[in-house]
C-alpha cells in the first residue's frame, strides 16, 4: 500500500503531515511514501530530501490523491480533496467532525474511512498520537514569545546602573497542554506567573511549574477533570460570575494575558470583557489562542493583530503551530506514524483498521459508508478523579500568638513531668545506690537531657532527621564529658577530653555535610 502527503491547500499553512524521518520510519513498515512537489518547502524540508528518504515525489495534488491509498493531511480537508476521495481509501488529518458535519456527510458518502487526529481519545496508550496535545504545546510556547514581541518591557525584573526594572506579569487562563507550556516559558523567562483553571485538580501541576493558582471565593463544586476526559466542562453562571469578578480585580495588575481556555464542541468562552480590556495599562498584551474559535477574549478579531484606544494589544492569530512549520510538522508526522503503527499490526504494509481497538475506534469519524461520530467511551478512563486540593487557612496574628502559647504551655508541661519522673527515679536509685555510683549516674542523666533537648529541636532546615539523632547522641557525649574534664583523675580527664573533640568533630561535621547537601538543591 502506498502513503502520501499532499500539499496543504489552506492559505499561510505551512505544516506538513510527513517528514523525511517519519517517511523512512513508515518505510519499515512496509508502505510506499509519496510526497507532491513542493509540499514540505515551507517547513524547511526540500523535494531532494525527501527523494534522498526514499519518497516519490509526485507532480500534482490529484495524481497523489489518485495513486495513494492512504492519505495524511494536516488541516482538515477542503470540499474540493474530499471529492477526490473513494472506497477503499483512508484520509487521516484534523477533521473537527462536530464543526463540520457537512463534510463528515460527503466523506461517509464516498465510502472512505477518515480517522480524525483531533479525536484520538485521551488515555495513556494513546499519547504518542495526541495531535493536539503537539499542536497546543507548540502554541502555548509561540503565544509567549508573540507577547514578548509586543511587549516594550524585560519578562524579568532587572537592577541596573539606570534604574531597577519589575518583572512582567502574566496571567494564563486555561491550564490545558497550551496553558502549561505558556506558564513554563513565561516562567523560564522570569516573568511572575499567575494561572487560572476551572478544573481544580490542576492547580498542582501549576504551582509545581512555579507559577501561582489563583483561587476563587467559590463555595460550590466543579467538576472533575475525569468525567470529562480530562478537558474542561462548561461552568455554572454562579461559577462564571465569580471568575469574572477575580480577573475584575487582576486585569489593572496583569502586563500579559495568554487566554487559552476551549471547550470541545463548543464556541469558546468569552472570559476577558471589554471592561476588564479597558482596566488593562497601556502597553500591556493579550494573546487570544481560542481566536479560532470566537476567543476568549471579547475584543479578540481573528487572524489579526489590534491595539485599542488605551493602548492594549490583542493578538488574534490563529496559526501559532505553523509559525514554527519545521517543529509542528515533526511532531505531526510522529503523531501521524505512531497511529499508522497501530494501523499495521502485522508490519507488512497492510492497513488493518479494528474498530476494537479503543484509539482506532475513538478516532475514525466515517468508515465503511457510515458515519461513526462520536464514538462510544473508551474502555479505559483518561485519568482518575482526583480530589481538589484544599487551601490551607491562614491564621490571623491573633490565631498565630494562641497557637504559640498553646505550643509553649505544652512544651513546659511535658519538660516538667519529665523532670519530676526523673527526679522520683533518682531518689530511689539513691536510696539504695553508693555515692560514687549517684555523682556518675547524676551527670549522665543532666547529660541525656541536656543534650537531647538542645539538639533535637534544632530546625531539620539545618539537618536531617537521621543527623538529629546523632547529633543528639554527640551532645550527650560532650556534655558528660565536659563535666569531668574536672576530674582529680588524669586518666578521665584525657578521656574527657578525646570525648568532647570527637563529638565536636561529628557535631560540625554533620551540620556542614548537611548544608552542601541542601545547597544541591538550590536554584543559583
Amino acid at each position: 500500500m502506498k502513503i502520501g502527503s499532499p500539499k496543504e491547500v489552506f492559505a499561510g499553512e505551512a505544516r506538513v503531515a510527513m517528514t523525511p524521518d517519519s517517511a523512512a520510519q513508515l518505510q519499515k513498515l512496509g508502505y510506499d511514501c509519496l510526497i507532491e512537489a513542493g509540499a514540505g518547502v515551507l517547513a524547511g524540508f526540500t523535494d531532494d530530501a525527501y527523494r534522498n528518504a526514499g519518497v516519490s515525489v509526485v507532480p500534482t495534488a490529484g495524481a497523489l490523491w489518485d495513486e495513494a491509498d492512504v492519505i495524511a493531511k494536516v488541516r482538515p480537508p477542503e470540499t474540493s480533496e474530499a471529492e477526490r476521495l473513494k472506497a477503499g481509501k483512508t484520509l487521516i488529518s484534523f477533521f473537527y467532525p462536530a464543526q463540520n458535519k457537512e463534510l463528515l456527510e460527503l466523506c461517509k458518502d464516498k465510502g472512505a474511512a477518515v480517522i480524525a487526529m483531533d479525536m484520538v481519545p485521551r488515555i495513556s496508550r494513546a499519547q504518542k498520537m495526541d495531535a493536539l496535545s503537539s499542536m497546543a504545546n507548540i502554541a502555548g510556547y509561540r503565544a509567549v514569545i508573540e507577547a514578548g514581541n509586543n511587549f516594550g518591557r524585560f519578562f524579568t525584573g532587572q537592577i541596573t546602573a539606570a534604574g531597577k526594572v519589575p518583572p512582567a506579569k502574566v496571567l494564563v487562563v486555561g491550564a490545558g497542554v497550551a496553558g502549561l507550556a505558556a506558564i513554563g516559558t513565561a516562567t523560564s523567562l522570569g516573568a511572575i506567573t499567575y494561572a487560572f483553571d476551572v478544573r481544580p485538580e490542576v492547580s498542582e501541576q501549576i504551582e509545581s511549574m512555579g507559577a501561582q493558582f489563583v483561587f476563587l471565593d467559590f463555595k460550590g463544586q466543579q467538576q472533575d477533570g475525569a468525567s470529562t476526559g480530562g478537558y474542561a466542562a462548561p461552568s455554572s453562571p454562579e461559577f462564571r460570575e465569580a471568575q469574572l469578578k477575580k480577573f475584575r480585580e487582576l486585569a489593572p495588575e496583569i502586563d500579559i494575558v495568554i487566554t487559552t481556555a476551549l471547550i470541545p464542541g463548543r464556541d469558546a468562552p468569552v472570559l476577558w470583557t471589554k471592561d476588564m480590556v479597558e482596566a488593562m495599562k497601556p502597553g500591556s498584551v493579550i494573546v487570544d489562542l481560542a481566536a479560532e474559535r470566537g476567543g476568549n477574549c471579547e475584543l479578540t478579531k481573528a487572524d489579526q493583530k489590534i491595539v485599542t484606544p488605551n493602548g492594549v494589544t490583542i493578538v488574534g492569530y490563529t496559526d501559532f503551530p505553523s509559525r514554527m512549520a519545521a517543529q509542528s510538522s515533526t511532531l505531526y508526522a510522529t503523531n501521524i506514524r505512531h497511529m499508522m503503527t497501530d494501523l499495521t499490526p502485522g508490519k507488512d504494509g497492510k492497513l488493518v483498521h479494528n474498530m476494537e481497538d479503543d484509539v482506532i475506534r475513538g478516532a475514525t469519524v466515517t468508515y465503511e459508508g457510515a458515519i461513526t461520530f462520536p464514538p462510544p467511551p473508551p474502555k479505559v478512563a483518561a485519568i482518575a478523579a482526583q480530589k481538589p486540593k484544599e487551601k490551607a487557612k491562614e491564621l490571623t496574628p491573633e490565631e498565630k500568638r494562641a497557637k504559640e502559647a498553646a505550643a509553649f504551655r505544652e512544651q513546659t508541661r511535658s519538660q516538667l513531668m519529665l523532670l519530676g519522673i526523673g527526679t522520683i527515679l533518682m531518689l530511689i536509685v539513691g536510696a539504695y545506690a553508693p555515692v560514687s555510683f549517684m555523682s556518675h549516674f547524676i551527670v549522665f542523666a543532666l547529660a541525656c537531657f541536656v543534650g537531647f533537648q538542645v539538639i533535637w529541636n534544632v530546625s531539620h532546615s539545618l539537618h536531617t532527621p537521621l543527623m538529629a539523632v546523632t547529633n543528639a547522641i554527640s551532645g550527650i557525649i560532650v556534655l558528660g564529658a565536659l563535666l569531668q574534664i574536672g576530674s582529680s583523675g588524669w586518666l578521665v580527664t584525657i578521656l574527657a577530653m578525646i570525648s568532647v573533640l570527637i563529638a565536636s568533630i561529628n557535631i560540625v561535621g554533620g551540620f556542614l555535610v548537611t548544608r552542601r547537601m541542601l545547597a544541591m538543591f538550590q536554584k543559583s
